[in-house]
């Protein structure tokens, strides 16, 4: 028998929602400038800005976006939405869980919580709550998002969908449904900025496309499916009609992989002429003497012929401390505001 759930310890242990931060709210640029002129990761990050400050000013530069890790969830998603309604961005690749259970869980209406406190997470489990690190999460409210995608993959045509497709449905279900407009998942509908999950069943959309299908069967009826080959083939398609191509990434593993794959697939596909990744920025906590860095160094990377070795930074730090002040100093600079907008969803149109 289920111990009923204590309603008044759980609404105090998620009475601190995380506020996202507001890039445009301070002006990062000097603290930029004068952490170039220090050591260590100090000048990384300096050097990463102006990187990526290098990316909006090359006019012939697309920049791709790739997000792994929990950042959207720690305080970083207005951040994002940011960088899509400033054109700051034009192609984004991340897991299942940054545009499902943090981006579109909180355009549903929800919230992520600061944990004021650690208690046993058996303790937490009872209560109905998950706990990314120091964040929490209402389980309940997460199972409104599993549902949700459910209703969505309910109404479309039973056929195959790459994640990008799928996603932009997402976002124009937003449209009408949605309760936030800071939504990345909302935004990116709205200006044709599109969004890759090569890893799209790995998140709570994972659990709401498997009772889609498991209910069709049950019914005698055809079911959606997720087309893993379609996500790639459409990245590739993007890199192609590119050219120049800059990475911004936050994190690693699979999106970061997939991403840099780009270039090899188009190699195999006949364009021998496709450029590798001009410029190439990552921020991360990874570390290399496994082998991996979350899916390699971008020095090596480059022995794959994926990136140039000319224009790459890492940056080993913890992303939610130095993110905003890059995102900060870039779009105080306003590059952005020249920027001509690519606008890669309407290829897939």
């Amino acid at each position: 028998m289920n111990t009923p759930i204590n309603d008044t310890r759980k609404a105090e242990l998620l009475s601190s929602a995380v506020e996202h931060i507001d890039i445009t709210s301070f002006d990062a640029r000097p603290i930029v400038e004068a952490m170039g002129k220090m050591s260590f990761t100090s000048r990384d990050l300096a050097r990463a800005t102006g990187l990526y400050n290098m990316m909006l000013e090359d006019g012939s530069c697309s920049i791709i976006l790739v997000i792994a890790g929990s950042t959207s969830a720690g305080g970083c998603m207005d951040l994002y939405a940011e960088l899509v309604r400033s054109n700051m961005v034009d192609a984004i690749v991340a897991t299942g869980a940054t545009i499902v259970d943090m981006d579109f869980f909180e355009a549903l209406g929800h919230k992520h919580y600061q944990a004021l406190e650690i208690p046993d997470d058996d303790t937490l489990r009872s209560l109905y709550i998950d706990r990314i690190y120091d964040t929490y999460i209402d389980e309940t409210q997460l199972q409104d998002c599993d549902f949700t995608i459910g209703k969505i993959a309910d109404s479309l045509d039973p056929k195959p969908y790459s994640s990008r497709a799928f996603i932009r449905e997402m976002g124009k279900w937003l449209m009408e449904h949605g309760k936030k407009d800071n939504s990345l998942v909302k935004l990116a509908y709205e200006h044709d900025v599109p969004i890759f999950c090569p890893a799209f069943v790995d998140s709570s959309a994972g659990f709401g496309l498997v009772k889609h299908q498991v209910d069709r069967m049950k019914e005698g009826k055809p079911y959606m499916v997720l087309d893993a080959i379609a996500d790639f083939r459409e990245l590739t398609d993007i890199k192609i009609k590119a050219g120049t191509t800059g990475l911004l990434m936050i994190g690693g593993g699979v999106p970061k992989n997939f991403t840099q794959d780009t270039v090899v697939c188009a190699e195999i596909l006949g364009h021998h002429d496709v450029e590798v990744h001009k410029y190439a920025v990552q921020i991360t906590v990874a570390d290399v003497r496994d082998g991996a860095c979350s899916s390699s160094t971008l020095q090596e990377a480059a022995s794959w012929g994926k990136v140039s070795t000319a224009m790459e930074q890492m940056v080993f730090a913890e992303a939610t401390s130095v993110l905003p002040l890059l995102a900060s100093d870039a779009w105080h600079r306003g590059a952005w505001k020249t920027r001509a907008k690519r606008s890669f969803a309407k290829m897939f149109d």
